[in-house]
C-alpha cells in the first residue's frame, strides 16, 4: 500500500507539472507567402483574464522593433472550442477573458526578414527568432514550454536549435527566457560538429554549396573556436553540453550576427562559394566570443532582459566593443587571416574613432547608451550620427587595442585581463559594473594604472597614444601630409555632379565652407567633374593641402557659390614597420609574437 501511495503521488505530481506547461505548435502550409500558422495552448490559468504579448525587443538587440505588426487572424478558444472575448488596450498586447481554465490562442505571423533580430519563412527555410515569431504571456513566464515544429518533410526540412529535444519535431524549454534566447533554423541544411573538452560545437549549416566547402569551412571554425578557448582558458559550461551555430548563407538572407547564451544567428547574402569561405568567418569569430563575453560576463544594466521597453546598458563599449577587438586578432591568432592584412585593418576602425567630432559630445559609457538609437532600430527624421555618434563596437575596440598594448608593455596582457573578468563574473555569472571592471583592473595591474585608464579613456573621451603603444609591437602610424581633404561624402551622379552623402563632419573644410548632406556640387572652380573617377581620388589628384577651391551647388534646387579651404588628410594609415623596409628589434618581434600568436 505504501508503495502504491508513493506512486499515486508522483503520479499526480507529474500530471501537474505536465498541466503547467505552456504548448506551441508552429506550421508553413503557406510559406511561399512567408506565413507561418501559430497556436499557443496555456492550461490551468487561475486568474480571470490572460494577458498575451509580442515582444517589443530582442536577445542582443538593444532597440525596439515592435514584432506585433506582424501578426493578424487572431483567435481565442476554450478547452471545449468556445471562441473567447479579446480586448486590445495597446498594440502589442492581447487580454484574453471567459476562459474555462484553458486558452487556446491562434494567430497568423507574415516574416520575411532573415537575421539576428527577424524571422523569414519561404520555401528555402523558416527562420525563426522567437521573439519575433511566438507571442507569449508575462504572468506565466516560469512555466516550462514545449513547441511542436511542424517541419515542411516535401522540402527536407529538420531542426537546429539550442532547445532540448523532446521527441520527434518537438523542444522544450524550462523557462520564457530560454525560449526567447534560442533561435531555430528549420531548412535542409548540412551538420557537422566535434567534441572539445566533452562539450559538442556544431555547425548548422544552410548554405547551398557543396559537402566539400562545408567541411573546408567547418575547419575554419574549429580554429576559430579553439583560438578563442585560448583566451579564457576554458569553454563556458553549456546549459545542454552543446553549442550550435546557426549559420544561413543564401541570397535572400540579410547579414547579421546574434549572440546566444547556447548558440548564434549568423546570417549573410554570401555563400560560401560566393565570398563566404573567407568573408563569413570573422561573423563566427565574434559571436562565439560573446558565449562568453555578454552570454555569461553579463552587464548588470541587461539583466533582467526586458522583452517591454528598450534595453540600455552603458557597458556595451566593453561588452561588443572589447568583443570586436579580438574578432580579427582571433582570426589572425587561428592562422585565416595573416598578421599583416590583421595590422592594416586597423585601419578603417582607428581613423573612425580618431577623427570623430563625437568625442566631444560623448564618453564609451555615453556612446553605449545610444545603442537603442542605433542598434537596427529606425527613424524617419534626420539625425546628425556623423557627428555625435561613434559606434561603440568601434570606440571599444580601439580601447581595447590600447588597453592589451599597454599591459604589454607591463608585461601584462589583455587575455589574462578576460581571464580574470570570466572567473570573477563569468564562470560565476554574477552580473558586473562599469565600476567592477575598473576595480578588476586596479587588481590586475595596479590601481594607478587602472584608474588612470578609466579616468581618461572611459569616463572621458580622450586618446590612448597609439604611436608610442604600436612602436612596441613593431606596427607604424603614418600620415600622408600632402594629400588634399575635402571632407564630404561625395557620389558622382549620372550626369556628372556630385551629391554629399552624408552630414559634413564638423570641422572639415565642407563643414566650414557651409556644405551640407544632399547638397549638388556642379562645378569645382568652373569645371565639371572629369567622367568615371571618384571625388576623393580627384581632389587627391589635382589638389593638395591650402588649396581654395570655388564650388558652384545646388540646394533645394537653387543655385549657390561657396569657397573650400583644403587641408591635409587627417587619416592614418597603419601597417607592419617592415613594409616601409624598418627592421624591428628581437625584443619588439617577441612583443608582437606573444600578440599575435604568429612568427
Amino acid at each position: 500500500m505504501r508503495y502504491i501511495l508513493i506512486f499515486l503521488i508522483l503520479s499526480i505530481h507529474s500530471t501537474q507539472l505536465i498541466a503547467q506547461e505552456n504548448k506551441y505548435t508552429i506550421s508553413f502550409e503557406n510559406a511561399i507567402h512567408h506565413e507561418a500558422n501559430i497556436i499557443a495552448t496555456f492550461p490551468n490559468i487561475t486568474s480571470d483574464t490572460l494577458a498575451l504579448r509580442m515582444s517589443r525587443t530582442s536577445p542582443g538587440r538593444y532597440a525596439l522593433h515592435e514584432f506585433a505588426k506582424n501578426v493578424y487572424n487572431v483567435k481565442a478558444t476554450d478547452s471545449k472550442g468556445k471562441i473567447l472575448p479579446i480586448s486590445r488596450k495597446n498594440p502589442y498586447e492581447w487580454k484574453v477573458f471567459g476562459h474555462d481554465g484553458q486558452i487556446k490562442f491562434s494567430y497568423t505571423l507574415f516574416a520575411n526578414r532573415g537575421d539576428g533580430t527577424y524571422s523569414q519563412i519561404d520555401e528555402t527555410h523558416a527562420h525563426l527568432n522567437i521573439p519575433a515569431t511566438f507571442m507569449y504571456a508575462p504572468s506565466l513566464k516560469d512555466r516550462k514550454i514545449e513547441v511542436d515544429f511542424k517541419t515542411r518533410d516535401d522540402l527536407k526540412w529538420k531542426v537546429a536549435t539550442q532547445l532540448p529535444h523532446v521527441t520527434n519535431n518537438t523542444y522544450s524549454a524550462p523557462n520564457l527566457y530560454y525560449f526567447m534566447d534560442s533561435p531555430t533554423e528549420l531548412s535542409n541544411h548540412k551538420v557537422r560538429e566535434f567534441t572539445v573538452d566533452g562539450q559538442t560545437i556544431k555547425l548548422a549549416l544552410h548554405d547551398p554549396g557543396t559537402e566539400e566547402e562545408a567541411d573546408q569551412y567547418f575547419e575554419k571554425v574549429k580554429k576559430v573556436v579553439l583560438a578563442e578557448k585560448e583566451v579564457f582558458g576554458e569553454l563556458p559550461t553549456f546549459d545542454y553540453g552543446s553549442y550550435t551555430f546557426l549559420a544561413c548563407y543564401i541570397p535572400n538572407a540579410s547579414g547579421d550576427g546574434m549572440e546566444h547564451r547556447n548558440s548564434t544567428i549568423l546570417t549573410s547574402t554570401r555563400t560560401l562559394a560566393n565570398g563566404g569561405m573567407d568573408g563569413n568567418i570573422g561573423t563566427v569569430s565574434h559571436e562565439f566570443f560573446h558565449s562568453w563575453n555578454v552570454e555569461r560576463i553579463r552587464p548588470k544594466s541587461l539583466e533582467p532582459f526586458n522583452f517591454e521597453k528598450a534595453n540600455m546598458s552603458g557597458e556595451l563599449w566593453f561588452a561588443e566593443g572589447f568583443t570586436s577587438y579580438y574578432t580579427n586578432l582571433i582570426l589572425c591568432r587561428a592562422g585565416l587571416i595573416t598578421a599583416e592584412k590583421y595590422v592594416e585593418g586597423l585601419t578603417g576602425t582607428f581613423n573612425y574613432v580618431w577623427n570623430s567630432p563625437a568625442r566631444q559630445y560623448f564618453n564609451p559609457i555615453e556612446m553605449s547608451y545610444q545603442a537603442p538609437f542605433v542598434d537596427a532600430s529606425t527613424s524617419v527624421d534626420p539625425v546628425n550620427r556623423e557627428n555625435t555618434f561613434i559606434s561603440y563596437y568601434s570606440y571599444g575596440s580601439v580601447l581595447g587595442l590600447a588597453l592589451d598594448l599597454s599591459l604589454r608593455e607591463k608585461e601584462l596582457n589583455l587575455d589574462d585581463f578576460m581571464k580574470l573578468v570570466w572567473n570573477t563574473y563569468g564562470k560565476t555569472e554574477n552580473p558586473y559594473s562599469i565600476e567592477n571592471l575598473n576595480n578588476s583592473l586596479n587588481l590586475y595591474a595596479g590601481k594607478n594604472f587602472g584608474n588612470k585608464f578609466f579616468n581618461s579613456f572611459v569616463y572621458k573621451s580622450e586618446m590612448p597614444s597609439y604611436t608610442e603603444l604600436f612602436k612596441s609591437v613593431g606596427v607604424s602610424l603614418s600620415q600622408n601630409k600632402e594629400a588634399a581633404y575635402f571632407g564630404a561624402a561625395v557620389s558622382i551622379t549620372d550626369n556628372f555632379n556630385g551629391k554629399i552623402r552624408s552630414n559634413t563632419k564638423i570641422g572639415s573644410p565642407a563643414y566650414i565652407a557651409g556644405l551640407d548632406k544632399d547638397d549638388i556640387i556642379t562645378a569645382i572652380n568652373g569645371d565639371k567633374f572629369p567622367n568615371g573617377i571618384q571625388f576623393n581620388k580627384f581632389i587627391e589628384s589635382e589638389f593638395k593641402p591650402k588649396d581654395i577651391l570655388s564650388i558652384s551647388f545646388l540646394r533645394d534646387g537653387s543655385e549657390s557659390k561657396t569657397e573650400v579651404t583644403l587641408t591635409a588628410d587627417p587619416n592614418y594609415t597603419i601597417s607592419l614597420i617592415e613594409k616601409n623596409e624598418e627592421a624591428p628589434s628581437k625584443k619588439v618581434l617577441k612583443t608582437r609574437k606573444a600578440w599575435l600568436k604568429v612568427e
